[in-house]
């Protein structure tokens, strides 16, 4: 028996990952995963792991997460990601820090640490991001805004220092890539929620990003990967708004 402790990731392709994943899952007494009918080797890799593996059609971040927490059958819920892993350091704290929790305690929020092009950043605005992800089920759900989903929590949390290791992108190509499509996500939302182009997001909210991350969050000491970090990140900023200005258009051709 490990900890009492519902493991959840959401696959859909990661092959590449899920190993590392699960296996830093180990110590929690229940895996569970919900894949979007992946086309790869990740269903046959989760099966060496738990019996727990299901899968549904994709519904987005907020309404998956959701699902798999739902299947749980601890009253503690862990979210982890395909290209994540509970650091050895985070392991170690969070099992110290579960058991011996204060009372009113319903969550716990740790940072995430990204590997980038061969190094870990430690700067900008992708470090320390702290995320809840281990809480109390029925204290807990996955709410905001696609494509970023965030737990939200009916109570207090604990933060520890000791980070989740997250393996974001395989290179510039795949960076790029998740930019344009989480773009056109946020895009789409942004239109369905009645929000409308504004030639001031397009012209100051790109070059906003890149500055806060890079000048302001000391993005800059990490070096090239720091720029290259922040500067596709203004470049999704962009795209998010030039999708949004499609958007619209087409709304006007349609209603002509």
């Amino acid at each position: 028996m490990g900890v009492p402790i519902s493991a959840c990731v959401m696959t859909f392709n990661e092959e590449q990952n899920i190993r590392r994943c699960l296996e830093s899952l180990t110590w929690c007494d229940e895996i569970i995963v919900l894949d979007s009918f992946s086309t790869d080797n990740t269903v046959p890799i989760c099966r060496e792991y738990t019996a727990r593996v299901h899968q549904h059609e994709w519904l987005g971040y907020i309404s998956q997460r959701n699902l798999v927490k739902d299947m749980a059958t601890h009253d503690w819920v862990l979210f982890l990601d395909a290209d994540e892993e509970v650091s050895p350091q985070l392991r170690e704290a969070l099992i110290k820090r579960f058991e011996n929790r204060p009372k009113g305690c319903v969550g716990f929020e740790f940072p995430r640490l990204v590997f980038y092009l061969g190094k870990w950043i430690r700067h900008g605005t992708w470090y320390p991001d702290y995320k809840i992800r281990l809480f109390l089920k029925e204290m807990g759900r996955s709410g905001g805004v696609e494509p970023h989903d965030t737990v939200q929590l009916d109570g207090p949390s604990i933060r520890l220092r000791e980070p989740i290791w997250h393996y974001t992108y395989k290179d510039v190509a795949d960076h790029v890539n998740t930019m344009n499509r989480f773009s056109s996500i946020s895009a789409q939302t942004m239109h369905d929620c009645g929000r409308h182009f504004r030639w001031m997001d397009l012209l100051f909210r790109p070059a906003w990003r890149f500055f806060k991350g890079f000048v302001f969050r000391n993005g800059w000491l990490d070096g090239w990967r720091g720029f290259m970090i922040d500067l596709i990140n203004a470049f999704g900023v962009a795209m998010k708004y030039i999708k949004l200005r499609e958007l619209d258009w087409q709304a006007r051709q349609r209603q002509e």
